[in-house]
């Protein structure tokens, strides 16, 4: 992998000559670089996007639009197997669940090349006025040059779930992956210039989010802007856009509860718990990383969850059999690790806690269960993004809620009960975007994705997500052969 931006449909060098080095978690060993962008090469990509928005892309239709989205789609199938190991490397997570990350992002693609074609078949959509000598139509019109900034969790997906529905749009864009995590990303540009993307639509710079994130965030050539990660991050995304007017929206973070009754069957709870908090090393937004389990099925479920907890495979993600992989980043391992110390002195330690033996190298941590969690400590209020679970049981329905809903997030929930109308009227009170009912984190591009509170601003995905990158306009036309006489009364 050459270590350039990819600009105007060319790998360009950065402009400061600086470097940064990828680094694959497992080994802690560099194995590449990628360049360090700067204002400078943020300036070019936007000038470059700028360009060919005024260009023939302009005027292209959205089933063209949907002809290069299949294209790319059917590259990214046709490059599964090493652009899912090349994750591997650069994320750390497990080789089965990068195969379903990349497969998932074809998938995007395709589903917004659907979406291109009906927004054709939505243009001129006529609006019932009480005037009948007026005719009023609705018209959409993409928003401009596209500000992209995605996150490590998953690569090469975060950025299908903007790039997709951005192109199918008709916008162009400027992507910028993760410092930690660019690998995937700057194979999509190879990707978009070998199917024939024109120049300039799909623009890619690397670095860090202070640098080159932070100056697409300020551009005033951007109007549009896309985030997902944290919510420090997401404010100052915000603020930038703030001075410029631009459309914002913002997937940020979350400490997402899972709420189990007493009636609820355990084998499946444990399957969902664990999945809920220990997929993707527990690097996922909406991991449900609360349990609020009543009182009178807690102990059994504590049991299981510890034993099976012991059970999982940690390892490298190229491994057969491995479920849980390094974290991505030392940071992000020091500040696990950091929140697993904190627990030791809040609540009560199941398991876990700290670095499995045997690995002397790579950011790995253990599967973490703490109990007796009280609703003020920091490993129930704030989001650690890794393998740990914060337990707490209740008594009554009410308290459940109350407990659920006491979050400064809100982007997802889950409860599971054998009462199917208990668990439906819980859903109903949870303040959140996603909420799951006898599951945790099944996820479908075709419904709408976001959080409330400070999880998020905006909902992406499905035809929500077409309508972020959309401006909506309104065309009235005076359609009666008499004139309209107002100075003539």
């Amino acid at each position: 992998m050459q270590p350039k931006h990819f600009i105007d449909g060319s790998w360009m060098a950065p402009s400061a000559g600086g470097l940064l080095d990828v680094i694959n978690p497992a080994t802690e060993q560099v194995f590449a670089k990628i360049a360090a962008g700067t204002s400078a090469d943020v300036d070019q990509a936007v000038e470059a996007a700028t360009r060919a928005g005024r260009g023939p892309w302009a005027r292209t239709t959205g089933r063209e639009r949907a002809i290069v989205l299949r294209a790319i789609a059917s590259a990214i199938e046709a490059e599964k197997q090493a652009l899912a190991e090349l994750e591997v490397r650069d994320n750390g997570k497990p080789l089965p669940e990068a195969l379903g990350d990349i497969s998932d992002a074809a998938y995007c693609f395709n589903l917004y090349a659907t979406y291109a074609e009906e927004l054709d078949d939505n243009q001129g959509a006529p609006i019932a006025v009480p005037d009948a000598r007026f005719k009023t139509t609705v018209k959409y019109m993409p928003v401009g040059v596209a500000g992209l900034i995605v996150p490590w969790n998953y690569p090469l997906l975060m950025a299908a779930w903007k790039v997709a529905p951005a192109i199918a749009a008709g916008c162009t864009l400027v992507l910028k992956p993760s410092e930690f995590t660019s690998l995937t990303a700057l194979e999509l540009g190879r990707i978009c210039a070998e199917v024939g993307v024109p120049a300039g639509v799909v623009n890619i710079v690397t670095g860090l989010g202070g640098d080159a994130g932070a100056a697409i965030a300020a551009h005033p050539g951007v109007r549009k802007l896309a985030f997902t990660g944290s919510v420090p991050t997401g404010i100052a995304v915000a603020a930038a856009g703030a001075r410029e007017i631009k459309s914002v929206s913002l997937e940020l973070g979350g400490k997402s509860p899972i709420v189990v009754f007493d009636d609820a069957d355990l084998e499946q709870v444990v399957e969902w718990v664990l999945f809920g908090i220990f997929w993707n090393q527990g690097q996922v937004c909406s991991a449900t990383s609360r349990l609020i389990v009543q009182s009178g099925i807690a102990p059994r479920l504590m049991e299981r969850l510890v034993a099976e907890a012991k059970k999982i495979k940690i390892g490298d993600g190229m491994d057969d059999g491995v479920l849980l992989g390094p974290l991505v980043s030392r940071q992000q391992y020091e500040k696990v690790l950091g929140y697993m110390e904190i627990g030791k002195r809040e609540a009560h330690l199941l398991c876990g806690g700290g670095r499995p033996a045997g690995f002397n190298a790579g950011y790995f941590v253990e599967p973490t269960i703490f109990a007796d969690v009280p609703a003020d400590a920091r490993i129930w209020k704030e989001e650690i993004f890794g393998p740990v679970l914060s337990v707490a049981t209740f008594g009554t329905e009410e308290e459940a809620v109350r407990l659920a809903n006491d979050s400064e997030f809100g982007l997802a929930a889950a409860v599971m009960s054998g009462d199917l109308e208990r668990a439906e009227r819980v859903a109903d009170r949870f303040e959140a975007g996603v909420v799951w009912i006898n599951c945790s984190q099944p996820n479908f591009l075709e419904p709408p994705w976001g959080g409330m509170k400070k999880s998020g601003v905006g909902r992406e995905l499905g035809t929500w997500g077409l309508k972020n990158f959309l401006e909506i306009k309104q065309v009235t036309a005076y359609a009666s052969k008499e004139p309209w006489g107002w100075y003539l009364k």
